[in-house]
């Protein structure tokens, strides 16, 4: 027997908004019966878990020890510049020179993920 996961569960103060913000970032809808000011909502996915967002009255206050690793369609470079332009900001730039490495970028409200780089990307430094 095994466990399947069936969400990503991140505590936040606005449910709602980084559902959106998220939603934005993978391309996946909300809910449909999310709305503004709603408590729990969620990011369908037909590929991989659901995430899963739930208002908690604490803020966030150190490092998530559990982080979501982004491997994006486009070129890595160019996933960093739109999530920065979504409302994402660049935590740690650990980009080298030879294309390898990622970049920590963290949401709205502080919870940080990791732009990898695409399979182009991957595959253009193989070649």
């Amino acid at each position: 027997m095994v466990s399947v996961v069936q969400n990503v569960a991140i505590d936040c103060a606005d449910a709602y908004g980084l559902a959106r913000f998220w939603s934005g970032v993978t391309g996946c809808p909300l809910d449909p019966a999310a709305a503004p000011g709603d408590r729990e909502t969620q990011v369908l996915s037909a590929q991989g878990p659901v995430l899963y967002f739930n208002q908690v009255p604490e803020p966030k206050t150190v490092k998530n020890r559990m982080h979501l690793c982004l491997r994006p369609e486009t070129s890595r470079d160019r996933e960093v510049d739109r999530l920065l332009g979504l409302g994402a900001a660049l935590v740690a730039d650990h980009r080298n020179p030879d294309g390898s490495g990622w970049a920590v970028l963290a949401d709205p409200e502080g919870n940080e993920f990791c732009v990898l780089r695409s399979e182009s990307d991957r595959a253009a430094a193989n070649s």
